[in-house]
């Protein structure tokens, strides 16, 4: 089981859950959460997340990461504007978040 922030997540299992609720996500979701999960707290380039979770070894420019991060941001109410969750790195990759951000308005 892994457990970071509220998210824990069962690879056994494949269940995700965001405090107490449980949240249903598609394979490709799962795998990618599971990728940014295991190394949390690392930025996570997308070439990586190709290799991992679609098992290419090359980078195109399609939208297909972010298709499949917008669609899991919004499963786990993470939001993409100011996102706790998942954090974009511009240039560099994605990162899981070990804590919560604060957003100061």
């Amino acid at each position: 089981m892994l457990a970071v922030q509220d998210v824990r997540l069962d690879p056994s299992t494949r269940q995700v859950w965001r405090g107490d609720r449980e949240i249903r996500l598609s394979r490709k979701e799962f795998q990618l959460l599971h990728a940014l999960m295991t190394r949390a707290g690392d930025i996570v380039t997308r070439v990586e997340l190709m290799a991992d979770v679609w098992q290419t070894s090359f980078y195109t420019n399609s939208k297909t990461i972010d298709v499949h991060l917008g669609w899991l941001r919004r499963k786990l109410d993470d939001d993409p504007r100011h996102p706790t969750l998942i954090t974009t790195h511009r240039g560099r990759g994605l990162r899981f978040e070990t804590a919560a951000r604060t957003v100061v308005s």
